[in-house]
């Protein structure tokens, strides 16, 4: 059954309020329509409960959509969320073809609240920004390498 981007954003306030309220996770929501506006799935923010800082309310949603539709290709779907999605989400969305994101609230009003998205905006615009953020160092480019070519020479499916 067809739904509204509104009632789709309806039922991913219902389940952030829900697992927010147990504790499971934080005010997050979303929810992922088909291109006809069919409700693949609806999904919170579990990141408390799970003890893992990627299980945003959109990551579970692109998951949960990915293994209901069986790809990981969500073309055409539209990903609706409470909140302007933080880069990681934003990062997956991009990465399953989502070409369409409605979100609620913004980056700014998350960060009201405490939530601090900003930080890593700022390092992924120019790390320069906050060296000390983190350390990422090259070491063994071979054996990576040697991955990248058995792959490429499978004729696998590039994602």
């Amino acid at each position: 059954m067809a739904m509204t981007i509104q009632e789709a954003m309806d039922l991913a306030v219902q389940v952030a309020k829900r697992t927010m309220r147990e504790g499971i996770g934080g005010p997050f929501g979303a929810a992922v329509l088909t291109a006809n506006h069919e409700l693949v799935c609806v999904a919170s923010n579990t990141v408390l409960r799970d003890h893992d800082p990627t299980a945003h309310s959109e990551i579970n949603a692109i998951r949960s959509a990915g293994k209901k539709l069986g790809t990981h290709d969500l073309s055409g779907c539209i990903l609706v969320t409470t909140c302007y999605p933080c880069p990681m989400c934003l990062s997956a969305a991009l990465w399953a073809n989502i070409a369409t994101i409605v979100y609620g609230c913004t980056a700014k009003d998350a960060a009201a609240i405490g939530f601090r998205d900003d930080f890593i905006l700022r390092y992924l615009v120019d790390p320069k920004n906050d060296p000390e953020l983190v350390k990422i160092v090259q070491s063994d480019p071979e054996k990576g390498l040697a991955l990248f070519r058995e792959y490429h020479e499978s004729r696998r499916e590039m994602y």
